[in-house]
């Protein structure tokens, strides 16, 4: 007899259904998986038949094959243990076929029959939404996959209990979705003294989403300043925190079913591997650029970072996905991030500082900064130096603007934005625009044409360089209420621009 039941293969964020085929037939007694399975899955066997015997189910003496179509398809994780178990409880009369048929399952099975928690269970609730299936998976795992609405969630315990489900005995009630996370304290801006500047530029890139490159000596606040950036941008959508969820959801980050609201502050150390930034390894898994999606990646001591890995954020600055290619398979993820760097000006980090510099000065700073290639320096819309703070300075009360002012602001300008690409869905932000489109929102006036001509004479502004100056000059504009850019927009827009060139 032949039986089916379906889960899931992850490439990237999307879940692919797999059909799980189960063939009981005479012959020598054997128990073997096709489908291309990895170690993990092949192993699946000794699982499922020490929880039958667990349970007092006797396989019967005959040969037992699994085919998981489609069999091109590369098959990893030992998620695929429920699957097959239900499609050999099927085979054997144990549960009604057609239930099992209805069914995507996910989850690891321990010797004794309990269900083990695994990774994927938002994705693969997705699909199972897509194909209108029941998803069962391990309880611990169903308030997160509950959060897609759209899905039938169940979640069992053990095997015994699924058993029961589907032959009526004792219905598994549909799973809930987890709590919400309640934001982390939110760090003032207040707490950093000085560095208005850096704080103007800072407001300028959460209300635009752009990149921002901080140039100061050892201790002048950078770092200070970064951590503080989460509190002034907004929360996630609801369609951004499910996207965002979902890429936690496959490196096992969501705790309790617990969807965050909080965009993501990722700061990788300079020692990282490219794998651990772009992504990758033996199953392609997200890096750091995909788990700050919607968020903030920060680099901190940017050149001292490998300067290959540096080099490959420059596609997905520009796209907003990245593509990891591997032999047998191409996995593309989302990585539409905001890039905040933090940088001494040379290895001694006092080149600005005449009784402190070493003796190679100016030319340490030269070779430091050179380690950040032209292009990648390119691609930050705003950059910024950060002066030393005076003591006079830090012996002052907090004044300013507080991260909750300064939100508002921020808050404001994203709606505009929002009001403005309202017919574009795949735009978001300021920094997003391009094209025709470009032209329309952020047209310069003459003042500000003769202006824009005379900075790129003198410093030589690429075309990449022109249309950033335009995005960011749009978003001081909207900072302001502006409904057009104006001339002092552009001004504030080059200084940022030509800060710390090369």
């Amino acid at each position: 007899m032949t039986a089916r039941a379906y889960t899931v293969a992850f490439q990237g964020v999307e879940a692919r259904q797999v059909e799980v085929q189960c063939a009981v037939a005479p012959g020598l007694p054997a128990f073997s998986v096709v489908g291309l399975p990895d170690k993990a899955v092949s192993e699946a066997r000794d699982r499922v038949r020490s929880a039958f015997a667990t349970m007092s189910i006797a396989l019967p003496s005959k040969r037992i094959t699994i085919n998981l179509s489609p069999a091109d398809l590369p098959k990893e994780g030992s998620h695929f243990d429920l699957s097959i178990a239900l499609a050999l409880l099927a085979a054997i009369d144990i549960i009604p076929a057609e239930a099992a048929a209805e069914t995507i399952a996910l989850g690891e099975l321990s010797l004794d029959g309990t269900l083990v928690p695994v990774i994927g269970a938002l994705p693969a609730a997705m699909t199972a939404a897509e194909e209108q299936r029941t998803l069962l998976c391990p309880q611990a795992s169903g308030a997160e996959a509950a959060w897609v609405t759209t899905a039938n969630v169940i979640g069992a315990a053990n095997l015994a209990e699924v058993v029961r489900h589907f032959t009526g005995q004792m219905l598994i009630a549909p799973s809930q979705p987890g709590e919400v996370s309640s934001p982390a304290a939110v760090k003032d801006l207040r707490d950093v003294r000085g560095q208005e500047r850096a704080k103007r530029a800072l407001e300028i890139a959460a209300a635009g989403r752009h990149h921002i490159l901080m140039v100061g000596t050892p201790g002048s606040g950078k770092s200070m300043l970064a951590a503080r950036l989460p509190g002034i941008l907004p929360p996630l959508s609801p369609g951004e925190a499910l996207q965002t969820s979902m890429i936690q959801s496959l490196c096992g980050m969501i705790e309790e079913g617990g969807i965050n609201r909080t965009r993501p502050f990722r700061e990788p150390h300079h020692t990282a591997s490219m794998a651990a930034i772009v992504g990758g390894g033996r199953q392609a898994k997200p890096g750091e650029i995909s788990l700050a999606h919607n968020g903030i990646l920060f680099l901190d001591e940017f050149p001292e970072f490998n300067r290959a890995v540096l080099e490959t954020l420059r596609q997905p600055i520009e796209t907003g996905e990245v593509m990891i290619a591997r032999a047998n398979a191409h996995v593309k993820y989302p990585s539409r991030f905001m890039l905040v760097a933090a940088a001494n000006p040379c290895k001694c980090g006092y080149l600005t500082d005449p009784a402190r510099a070493c003796s190679r000065a100016p030319i340490c700073g030269e070779d430091y900064m050179g380690r950040i290639s032209g292009p990648l320096m390119d691609r930050f819309d705003l950059r910024v130096e950060v002066p030393p703070v005076a003591f006079s300075d830090l012996d002052l009360p907090a004044n300013g603007d507080s991260t909750e002012q300064v939100a508002a602001r921020v808050a404001a300008a994203r709606a505009l934005q929002s009001t403005r690409f309202k017919d574009h869905s795949e735009l978001r932000q300021n920094t997003d625009i391009e094209g025709e489109l470009l032209e329309q929102v952020a047209r310069p006036d003459s003042e500000s044409r003769d202006l824009l001509r005379r900075a790129s004479d003198r410093f030589g502004l690429t075309a990449r360089g022109y249309h950033r100056v335009l995005r960011v000059a749009r978003t001081i504009a909207d900072l302001d209420g502006a409904p057009d850019i104006r001339r002092r927009d552009v001004a504030e827009a080059l200084s940022f621009r030509l800060a710390t060139s090369r």
